[in-house]
């Protein structure tokens, strides 16, 4: 049976692949990006199948009207991807105010607000799957992406307790959680101005090879089977990591992380005074 699924971030990377995959097996496609120029060329080759909308996700009535618009168009919502966002570059000290701001508003407040426009729909359908796109850097962090990662590790809180609140109502939430993939992200992504005293930790980066790996970036289209997977899932799971690269990362953080409270337990303990 088709599904109608709801794309932010739809005219170009992940985003574009994903509706591409899922308008090619015959599923119905609500199409948003701030920019209508690729979902032009969508509308155009897949027709009737695509309903385009221009969306700024930042502003939460446009996001309640994009949805209410898409409902009526197609009569139900089955699937909303949130994969609209943006990336910033730099190190703490660095960071612009308006930078840091953006990418709260656009990766965080985005997110929430086209999860709470689609959620009224899928209450009254008793059903509907939301995704939404976190970040191998919502799981860990590397040096100068502290605001990226502060944007993804605030989705990943929020999507988790959503999931337990929407639980017992036909709702499943999936966090998707890509590690570096060959797509325009970085060329797109703002960079900070930099301060001569991190460039010692910028080499240092750039010298891990984690980062430097020649397999380090994934290719985004092997992504669009996975999605159609999960989609398709009875029982999705609320993570879902995409790449190789990432669970061997994230497992080195966890463990470390959980090697830090334990040797920090007693003070722990006798912080909670009774």
């Amino acid at each position: 049976m088709s599904k109608t699924i709801f794309i932010t971030g739809a005219s170009r990377g992940f985003g574009r692949i994903w509706a591409e995959a899922f308008l090619n097996r015959g599923d119905k496609v609500i199409a948003t990006s701030r920019s209508m120029v690729g979902l032009k060329e969508l509308a155009d080759k897949y027709k009737s199948a695509v309903l385009p909308i221009a969306l700024d996700v930042t502003n939460r009535a446009a996001c309640f009207d994009a949805m209410a618009k898409a409902k009526a168009h197609f009569g139900t919502i089955d699937i909303v991807i949130n994969n609209a966002g943006i990336g910033v570059f730099g190190a703490v000290e660095e960071l612009e105010e308006q930078d840091a701001r953006n990418i709260i508003e656009a990766n965080f407040f985005g997110t929430l607000w086209v999860t709470q426009a689609a959620l009224p729909i899928f209450r009254a359908q008793g059903s509907g799957h939301i995704l939404q796109l976190s970040s191998a850097m919502g799981i860990y962090t590397f040096p100068s992406l502290g605001i990226y990662s502060a944007s993804k590790f605030a989705v990943e809180g929020l999507s988790e307790a959503l999931s337990m609140e929407v639980k017992d109502l036909g709702i499943y939430v999936t966090l998707v959680e890509p590690n570096g993939f060959a797509t325009d992200f970085n060329s797109t992504s703002i960079s900070s101005s930099p301060n001569t005293a991190y460039d010692n930790m910028r080499a240092q980066l750039y010298a891990d090879p984690n980062i430097i790996a020649n397999d380090v970036y994934g290719d985004p289209k092997a992504t669009a089977e996975a999605i159609l997977k999960l989609v398709d899932s009875p029982n999705p799971p609320l993570r879902l990591i995409l790449g190789k690269k990432a669970l061997p990362l994230a497992q080195s953080a966890y463990s470390a992380r959980l090697a830090g409270w334990e040797e920090w337990k007693d003070v722990s303990i006798k912080a909670h005074g009774l």
